[in-house]
């Protein structure tokens, strides 16, 4: 085979026919040693026939002879009765491919090149679904009672739901806590925003034992405000800075875009909230005429849009911008690039948690220069921060 030029690992190639005469005669050695310590402890007993099956490796595909003994107690070692795997790492591969945002079926065509292996489409689903068990424990866990910051945000996929194709919306929690360590708390999949269904989400934190919250950093979604007061009533809300720029200026003429944008910096980037609000007193004189419902939008969100001026300056680059938990949906959107829909709520929720535990470093660390910031924090806050400290 060698001589021959040919791939060794092709499927069908010279060393899968070596590695199945291995097996075989390995299960034939394991049936053989069985039968000799029976018959050590003066047990009747002997070979009786053989269970053909076919099994997957790194070679392809092997055909496997399985020794039977006629007292039926031989319990092969190499490969169990009901395991159609010879420890190729398959299963790991597999869930890797998966979790990159490859479709079953692209998940089959890839396994095929590189190791000439043919698995169907329920055996791969199979696979993949031995990690719901993981996510609901996941998705249940007992969390911290205390979260210095808590970010919030929706990104929305289409989903076939009862029948039909649905856009859902689906809810990230995404945290900071006492020590600055940044972590996942939760994932959501719902048929819309609104604030029925960010109650839920907070209720939910609030069953899995999160006590309070410091901050609340979220874009500008709706019904959020309403829901956290009925479960958070002392968090503080920050709405994000850098969202409401650019959509409160989306009808802003071109040519007034540049000035508008500096004179909005200079209100958002004052050195405290009395300096802000001289700020924006001169950008309603400048524009108020021009453009009232910029004006409006501003004046409406105040109190949420300037909140972080009330915190030192290291925590206010951690809470005027959502930024962080775009990060993390940056790496949800790789998915959607090469994915129209997903079949299911469930089949969406298990390749974004697959996504997401496979790039975990790339999320899950700790927060920049954080002991400075607690110290003021607790300055602050005294008690609420302290009795959480261990």
């Amino acid at each position: 085979h060698l001589y021959s030029g040919k791939p060794i690992l092709e499927r069908g190639g010279g060393f899968a026919e070596m590695l199945q005469a291995m097996v075989n005669a390995t299960l034939q050695g394991e049936a053989a040693a069985h039968i000799a310590e029976d018959r050590l402890e003066g047990i009747s007993n002997k070979l009786n026939g053989y269970t053909d099956k076919t099994v997957v490796s790194d070679a392809g595909q092997l055909s496997i002879r399985t020794p039977r003994d006629r007292n039926g107690d031989f319990e092969p070692e190499l490969i169990p009765k009901r395991q159609r795997e010879l420890s190729s790492g398959l299963d790991k591969q597999i869930l890797a491919l998966y979790a990159q945002g490859n479709s079953i079926e692209d998940v089959r065509r890839l396994l095929a090149q590189m190791f000439s292996v043919d698995i169907s489409a329920g055996k791969i689903s199979t696979i993949t679904d031995q990690i719901l068990p993981v996510l609901q424990e996941w998705r249940t866990r007992r969390l911290q009672a205390f979260y210095s910051i808590i970010y919030m945000d929706a990104i929305h996929f289409k989903v076939r739901h009862e029948g039909k194709y649905s856009v859902r919306a689906f809810y990230t929690v995404y945290s900071i806590d006492v020590d600055g360590k940044r972590d996942l708390l939760g994932m959501y999949v719902a048929e819309s925003e609104g604030a029925n269904r960010w109650g839920m989400v907070l209720q939910d934190l609030r069953r899995r034992g999160v006590e309070d919250v410091l901050v609340f950093c979220t874009d500008n979604l709706a019904g959020f405000s309403e829901a956290m007061a009925d479960v958070y009533p002392a968090t503080i809300i920050q709405k994000c800075i850098v969202h409401k720029v650019r959509n409160s200026t989306r009808f802003v003429n071109d040519s007034d875009l540049k000035k508008v944008n500096a004179d909005l910096r200079s209100v958002y980037t004052s050195e405290n909230l009395s300096a802000a609000l001289t700020a924006f007193a001169a950008f309603k004189v400048t524009w108020g005429n021009k453009y009232p419902l910029l004006i409006e939008s501003w004046e409406r969100d105040w109190d949420e849009l300037m909140a972080f001026l009330d915190f030192p300056p290291g925590m206010r680059k951690m809470i005027y911008t959502t930024n962080p938990v775009e990060a993390l949906h940056r790496i949800v959107r790789k998915l959607i690039k090469g994915k129209a829909a997903w079949v299911s709520d469930t089949a969406l929720m298990k390749q974004v948690y697959l996504s997401l535990m496979h790039n975990e470093k790339s999320w899950k660390k700790n927060a920049y220069g954080w002991k400075t910031i607690m110290r003021d924090l607790i300055k602050t806050y005294g008690d609420r921060i302290t009795k959480h400290l261990d």
